[in-house]
């Protein structure tokens, strides 16, 4: 199986290395520091990770974050590149289920944040392993939505959630990831209805 999860953790962290700590990314209000310190504690500190989705330990969890974020920026850097092999996410056996959408968003949070960004090219094997992901979040998110949606790629296939008139988004699997975790704005995607541009989406 190819390691799609690691090779866009490398990439990632090469171009953590060359933009330099204090550069925009996709995720509102966080600088290439905050996302690379978001990384390690999502790694190597599963009960301040949890405050993404606990609302009681969020400011646990930011309380580690801002102090991951205050260490070195290679550090941290170098952290991200490595995780430990114990890590609950980045272990062997769930780095590739775990990690193959998280580090590809995060990899072009920080490419789009930049001014004259254009999309990648991406090996169809990624595209294929991308869309098997949104596949399964891609229907938690819509249907937290309300909405009926159809959703295609194509050369990957085509699903739907909801029932009635349908708003329709399509495009490569790649801009659908970006599109359904929030990325709305950034993400070369077709969309069809308003319904859908108006709804809140992400993980």
């Amino acid at each position: 199986m190819t390691a799609y999860a690691q090779r866009e953790r490398r990439l990632l962290a090469d171009l953590l290395l060359r933009l330099g700590p204090d550069e925009p990314t996709l995720c509102e209000g966080w600088t290439t520091r905050d996302l690379a310190a978001h990384l390690v504690v999502r790694d190597r500190r599963p009960d301040a990770a949890a405050g993404a989705m606990i609302p009681l330990l969020h400011e646990h969890g930011e309380r580690v974050r801002l102090r991951t974020a205050a260490r070195p920026y290679a550090e941290v850097v170098h952290d991200v590149r490595t995780p430990p092999w114990w890590s609950p996410v980045s272990n062997p056996l769930l780095d590739e289920t775990a990690n193959t959408l998280e580090f590809f968003v995060h990899h072009e949070d920080a490419r789009r944040g930049q001014g004259g960004w254009q999309p990648r090219e991406l090996d169809p094997g990624l595209e294929a392993a991308l869309w098997r992901t949104v596949k399964l979040t891609g229907k938690l998110m819509l249907r937290r939505s309300g909405l009926a949606v159809e959703v295609k790629s194509p050369g990957y296939g085509s699903f739907t959630v909801g029932q009635g008139p349908a708003n329709t988004l399509e495009g490569p699997p790649g801009e659908l990831a970006l599109y359904l975790t929030g990325r709305k704005e950034n993400a070369r995607v077709t969309v069809e209805g308003d319904g859908l541009r108006e709804a809140k989406l992400g993980l």
